[in-house]
Formats: C-alpha cells, structure tokens, sequence
C-alpha cells in the first residue's frame, strides 16, 4: 500500500504514517479475538501488574521511597510488553484508532473494553490474596498504600491524577507503536512506571491491586464498596486523560492515513 502522497513529504510524516499502519494492523486482530483468547490475555494483564506491584510494595516496605517503588513497578510493565498480555488502559490509542479507521465497531470497542478491565482486576485480586498471605510483612505497607488512594477523596485535584495517569500510560502505547526497537519500547515501560507509580498518579487497574494487598489483610479503612466507587472516579479521569491527552492529539496527526486505505490493510 502506498500511503498519501500528502503523507509522505518528509522523513516526520513518513513515520507517522508507518505508525499509524502498524496501530491499525495490530488493533483489528485484539478487536476481534475469542471471548477465550480475550479474557486469558486480560487475566494475564493483572497477574503481570501484580507483578509490578509486589515489587512495588517490597522496596516501599524497605526504603520507604515512593519514587524508587515506582522505578520497581517498571518490572509489572515489561511483563505486558513481553508477555503481549492486556492492560484495560493500553486499550485507548490502538483499539479506538482501529474503530475510526472502520476496522472495528464501537461495540467491539465496548466489549473489549469492559472484558479487559474486569479481568484484570480479578486476576490482580487473586495475585495480590497470594502476595499477602506469603508475605505478612507488608501488610501495614499495602494497606497504608491502598489507602492513599481509596481514602483520596473526589475532588477537582484526585480527578486530575486520573486524567494524567490514563494520558501517561498511553503515552506509553504511543511511543510503543513509534519504536521498533524493542529497547526504546522497555526504556518507555521504565519511564512510565516511574512516573506513574513514582509520583502517585492514579491508574484504575495498578492501584485496585494496591487496594486489594491492603483489603487482603483485613486491617484497612476502607472495604470493597469505598474502593468500588473510587474506581469509577479513577476510570473516568483515565479515560479522559487517556482519549483527551494523547489518543486524540494522535489521530488528528494520523488522520490522512486512517481515512485513507489503513483500514484496508489491517484487514
């Protein structure tokens, strides 16, 4: 396929062009998997944040430095990118890109969307019973932790740590897709924690499993129903931040090839 002429006027355009290729080629397939293959890769995404997030509480529990935690959590983002499993906020910039450039429908959108998340979290639930219970150290760390976040409140400052963690971590996505080196990719998943856990953004899917480690040991001030609303707010900001921030910007940069024959070579 030959991109636009339009497109093609510089080395800049020519790589966007190539990206957006790639985001629709990647996008139409995860668009349209089995329930099976949908849900298992979505379960995998939770247990690798979980992952991240043990770390995470271990060298919080040990150094007490939020900023060196976060840097530990980059290990729960290699894990995705490696492991190719299912973050429900990675599902902004690609899947949504692929919609509009008539590779998907909204509906498919939808249920991927509302699989990813609840598997996610049900895998991180499990993964985090399991951290718990093995290691009963970190019980005052993980419920301090889930804490901060459950008991945040709602307001006009907590909304915006959710727009900016939906907008940081699908920075991450982008800067993915515009890399085919794969240590440009695990540098960006290294930035990406680090700012993101490091500096306490909120992120729907990584702090429901910190709240889980807390509500794991019964010790907490909160229960399921204060994190429940919570999430909401949390999915909320990240969707704005994640569609408003980054995927948005993006498609109006890619907009000649997604109108043009992209659609066509995803399929």
């Amino acid at each position: 396929m030959e991109p636009d002429d339009r497109i093609m006027q510089g080395p800049g355009e020519r790589r966007v062009a190539e990206a957006a290729e790639r985001i629709v080629a990647e996008g139409r397939p995860r668009l349209h998997r089995t329930w099976t293959s949908l849900v298992a890769t979505s379960l995998l995404g939770g247990i690798d944040v979980g992952v991240g997030v043990m770390a995470l509480l271990f060298v919080r529990h040990e150094t007490g430095s939020d900023l060196l935690a976060g840097l530990a959590f980059s290990v729960g983002l290699i894990a995705l990118l490696l492991g190719h499993s299912e973050l429900f906020t990675e599902g902004f910039l690609v899947p949504v890109a692929t919609v509009i450039a008539g590779a998907a429908t909204w509906l498919d959108l939808a249920r991927m969307w509302g699989t990813v998340l609840v598997m996610n979290l049900i895998g991180g639930w499990v993964f985090t019973w399991l951290v718990v219970q093995a290691y009963p150290d970190l019980h005052r760390t993980a419920a301090a932790s889930g804490a901060k976040f459950v008991d945040g409140g709602y307001t006009l400052g907590t909304f915006c740590l959710a727009v900016l963690g939906g907008g940081v971590i699908t920075l991450m996505t982008r800067m993915h897709h515009g890399s085919e080196s794969m240590t440009g990719k695990i540098t960006a998943s290294v930035t990406t924690a680090f700012v993101l856990a490091g500096f306490g953004l909120w992120h729907s899917v990584l702090d429901s499993l910190i709240a889980f480690a807390g509500l794991h040991t019964g010790t907490t001030s909160y229960g399921y129903l204060d994190w429940l609303g919570w999430l909401a707010w949390a999915v909320l900001g990240n969707i704005v931040g994640g569609l408003l921030l980054t995927t948005t910007l993006r498609l109006v940069r890619s907009a000649p090839v997604l109108s043009g024959d992209t659609a066509q070579a995803g399929q």
